[in-house]
């Protein structure tokens, strides 16, 4: 694939600010003092093997788990905050295996993405055409249960309900996970315009390869811990990244 073609480079501001976080499940320790920070505008990857952490560090910063440290989004600090308020500020996040709602249709869906942006409710139908011209297979199916669509399509849902929540970082867990190729390229054309169009977004992907070609900057994580941090199109030539994780798809 080759490299992608990006929007104009980030600002220099921070989205997100993560400093010395940690999560502890049952005295196991998933993250161990992780420091970085997402720019407002840019694709920010994170890729590492299987067990690193990768998901558990998405689930800190959207409030899913709790965790110990710093987390601030745009200057405000996020980390006394519930997973719902982080989203009504504009955190959501797409999750790994994608979780639609098998019983109800794709519209059905949809509208319960508009339940993240709370006070901040805009206009659903803009909204909704929004998503339907980025994925316009979920317009031609807005009335079908979405239990029944393939796993490319629920994944394009998924991310679509994401958009309903009107997201300021968009956290993607695992996108291209089960997917075939030519379903995988539409959902990182997608991502690619939203960061076009301005959206910053926090990608957490399996294949390493992809992943840096698609970011701006990237870390890798491994035991928990940021181990390497940089511009993507440096770590993609670095010999220990391409060493562990090119020439198959490094394992979530």
């Amino acid at each position: 694939m080759n490299q992608a073609t990006h929007s104009s480079p980030p600002s220099t501001a921070n989205a997100l600010a993560i400093d010395k976080l940690e999560v502890h499940y049952q005295g196991i320790i998933a993250l161990r003092s992780v420091t970085l920070e997402v720019r407002q505008g840019e694709i920010f990857t994170l890729i590492g093997p299987n067990g690193a952490g990768k998901s558990s560090l998405v689930n800190a910063i959207t409030g899913i788990v709790p965790s110990t440290g710093a987390i601030a989004f745009e200057g405000g600090e996020l980390n006394r905050l519930p997973a719902h308020q982080r989203a009504r500020r504009g955190v959501i996040q797409v999750p790994e295996g994608r979780r639609v709602i098998a019983p109800l249709s794709v519209m059905e869906n949809l509208l319960l993405g508009c339940e993240a942006v709370g006070a901040r409710k805009g206009d659903v139908q803009a909204d909704l055409d929004r998503v339907f011209t980025l994925f316009p297979i979920l317009a031609e199916r807005r009335s079908q249960l979405s239990g029944t669509m393939s796993g490319g399509q629920q994944q394009m849902l998924a991310i679509g309900r994401a958009l309903m929540g009107h997201p300021r970082v968009l956290l993607l867990d695992e996108p291209s996970l089960g997917l075939a190729p030519v379903i995988i390229a539409d959902v990182f054309r997608a991502i690619r315009q939203l960061n076009q169009d301005g959206m910053t977004i926090f990608l957490v992907e399996q294949n390493a390869r992809l992943a840096l070609e698609t970011a701006h900057r990237a870390a890798v994580l491994e035991q928990g811990r940021i181990v390497k941090q940089g511009e993507a199109a440096v770590l993609a030539h670095d010999p220990e990244v391409e060493e562990h994780y090119f020439g198959q798809a490094a394992a979530h």
